[in-house]
């Protein structure tokens, strides 16, 4: 058997490795298992969850290099590891606070890494805890060691990810030396991917509170302050606004009204020169009756019983654009802006401007 130069307690900390590789593997197994489960119930999105058992050369290294510092394999944490890589600094905090609940943390070896970062650091940057199994999430009367046994756990973002990877592929990490210019510019990446980590924070919290504005303006009627964008238009929509247009569209032949995105719309509004949710709703005021009727004289000699819910969105734009003055040309825009340009668009826009056209908002003086 391979004792790889070790001295004679050296090799007794491996044989009980050797020993317990079973149980090591059933307690990743179980680690893993319950992370997954976890940051799938809470509806967390993470980058990656890895886990691993130390290999056998690899622990031999490190107990040929510390081994005097433990007294058995029970002192070694890291025989058993995971990693949960996240996108952003917030969610290292969610996925710590679910880890916190789920195993019993080793506090006094644990360590944040995030807050011991000096000025002259690498940035290795990651929050490491020591943790073990408790009872209560899983026991095996028959291999108590399950809940002995502590692991260690890493969560990390993944720009800090690949620092990792990087600083440890340097060799640096491993003792060599490396020469100043090197290690200044590794200072310099580390710095770059610590702002880029905060500033992809700072703008995810920056919109998130940006929404919060919107939807509170949106619900207390404050549309003339906000401006007409994705985030806007979604939290618009959310009020129904074309609700009442459709319904009373649909009463013409009974129909039954399929509900569809009006998402692509707001390219329209924006062509349309709309800037603010309070001009689209002006907008709906000013062309809704309009819009009733065009689609009134389309219908009323049909018997069509299913009607898409862009229907009274649709046609609030046709009487719009013709009312501007745009004509063909304006319809034929519309519907290049909504599914590209083809050749059917100048004779869906022919037809529409035909029954337009005998309406009384094309007639007025």
């Amino acid at each position: 058997m391979e004792y790889h130069g070790l001295d004679i307690h050296e090799s007794i900390i491996l044989d009980a490795y050797r020993a317990n590789y079973a149980v090591y593997q059933k307690l990743e197994t179980i680690v893993r298992d319950t992370l997954e489960k976890a940051v799938s119930e809470k509806g967390l999105y993470i980058t990656a969850l890895e886990s691993r058992i130390k290999t056998e050369k690899s622990l031999a290294v490190k107990l040929s290099i510390k081994g005097s510092k433990y007294s058995s394999i029970m002192d070694l944490t890291d025989i058993v590891g995971a990693r949960v890589i996240t996108f952003y600094n917030d969610e290292v905090d969610m996925i710590s606070a679910l880890v916190d609940k789920l195993f019993t943390i080793d506090w006094k070896n644990s360590v944040d890494k995030r807050k011991m970062h000096e000025l002259d650091s690498f940035g290795y940057n990651s929050l490491h805890y020591i943790c073990s199994v408790p009872k209560s999430l899983y026991y095996d009367p028959e291999c108590p060691l399950l809940n002995e046994i502590r692991f260690e756990l890493q969560m990390r973002t993944a720009l800090q990810h690949v620092w990792a990877n990087m600083y440890h592929d340097t060799g640096y990490k491993s003792g060599i030396e490396v020469p100043s210019e090197y290690l200044r510019a590794l200072n310099r990446l580390a710095g770059m991917l610590e702002l880029a980590d905060e500033q992809f924070s700072n703008i995810r919290a920056s919109i998130s509170a940006y929404r919060h504005k919107v939807e509170s303006l949106v619900s207390g009627g404050n549309l003339d302050d906000v401006l007409l964008d994705g985030d806007s238009f979604r939290a618009f929509l959310e009020q129904k606004p074309f609700e009442k247009l459709n319904d009373r569209i649909a009463r013409i032949n009974q129909a039954e009204i399929v509900n569809v995105s009006l998402v692509p719309y707001l390219k329209v509004f924006k062509d349309l020169r709309l800037r603010t949710l309070g001009d689209l709703s002006r907008f709906i005021v000013e062309n809704a009756d309009d819009a009733y009727q065009l689609a009134l004289s389309q219908l009323a000699s049909t018997d069509i019983d299913i009607i898409s819910s862009s229907i009274g969105v649709q046609n609030l734009c046709f009487v719009h654009i013709l009312k501007s003055g745009a004509g063909l040309d304006g319809l034929v825009r519309m519907f290049e802006t909504l599914g590209g340009v083809n050749e059917y668009n100048r004779e869906r826009a022919n037809r529409i401007y035909e029954v337009a056209s005998k309406l009384e908002f094309l007639n007025r003086k």
